[in-house]
């Protein structure tokens, strides 16, 4: 009797130990992740998106994992970790020009294909530049098929910009003015020189969120959409913002507009409190 009074305690005492050592586990894997891809040789999306993981994991109940290429900024061909994509819950990009090995594309092809959302910052318009002829070619047009943007720099969409010394002023678009995403989202001044999307871009069916006018620009200039949301081909919720300067970041509206962009791609409603401004101070450029 006292041998099965025993046991019966040494087993209750296992399973009370390992509920309180799977309770937190438990709630930790309920947390939806984020997965942020960075790259872009000019804007130190390296430096800013962590920041903004950090906030999300310190203030909203968001898990992160922040990817960069190697072996720094200006690192093309490698981006590794990108099998951290299979869970994503989000996927975060921030990419210029890059040329990854085709087994690094095929995460990011899974990962669109899954109907997941996607969410991407600036020069994400022509995240990839592989030359003429190669396999990998498509990717170029990566900012179209996957946030309806033009396809890649240049060409006949003429995307391009009004001259690194201008800038741009940022306002809410009154139609869009109720989307939670602008949630405390006010007109502010961006230091992005505006990229030019029109006529034929955003894609069909975009909702345009904000709209840029160019101050001081190199040409003439009309007002272009800076940020919108749309549905891609695989049905994954899309938002796409052509800001993304490190400047931009320091902007508590900007914050916001991220903050907010995040919470409604993954389906969660937008944070009834905002935690306040967010601290980035990163540099434009990587000086030395």
């Amino acid at each position: 009797m006292k041998t099965s009074r025993q046991t019966f305690l040494k087993v209750a005492a296992g399973l009370l130990v390992a509920s309180q050592l799977s309770t937190p586990l438990i709630a930790q894997a309920k947390k939806p992740l984020v997965v942020f891809v960075t790259g872009d040789h000019e804007y130190s999306g390296e430096l800013t998106l962590p920041l903004i993981a950090a906030e999300l994991e310190k203030n909203y109940g968001i898990r992160t994992k922040v990817l960069k290429t190697v072996p720094d900024y200006n690192g093309e061909k490698d981006l590794p970790g990108l099998e951290a994509l299979r869970d994503a819950d989000l996927a975060v990009f921030f990419l210029r020009w890059r040329q990854l090995p085709q087994d690094q594309l095929d995460y990011i092809d899974a990962y669109l294909k899954s109907g997941k959302p996607v969410m991407g910052f600036r020069t994400t318009t022509h995240a990839f530049n592989y030359p003429a002829g190669d396999p990998r070619v498509r990717w170029n047009s990566f900012g179209e098929f996957a946030f309806g943007a033009p396809p890649g720099w240049g060409g006949k969409a003429q995307h391009t910009h009004y001259g690194h010394m201008s800038t741009t002023d940022v306002t809410v678009i009154p139609e869009a003015a109720k989307n939670p995403i602008l949630t405390g989202v006010a007109p502010f001044h961006a230091a992005s020189w505006l990229y030019r999307v029109l006529p034929d871009y955003p894609a069909k069916g975009a909702v345009p969120l904000l709209m840029g006018k160019s101050v001081n620009p190199d040409k003439a200039a009309i007002d272009n959409p800076v940020a919108w949301t749309w549905k891609n081909e695989w049905g994954g919720k899309t938002f796409l913002t052509t800001l993304g300067h490190p400047e931009d970041f320091r902007q508590e509206s900007f914050q916001r507009l991220v903050i907010n962009a995040i919470h409604t791609e993954l389906g969660m409603p937008v944070p009834k409190t905002w935690k306040g401004k967010i601290d980035i101070n990163v540099p434009y450029g990587h000086p030395k």
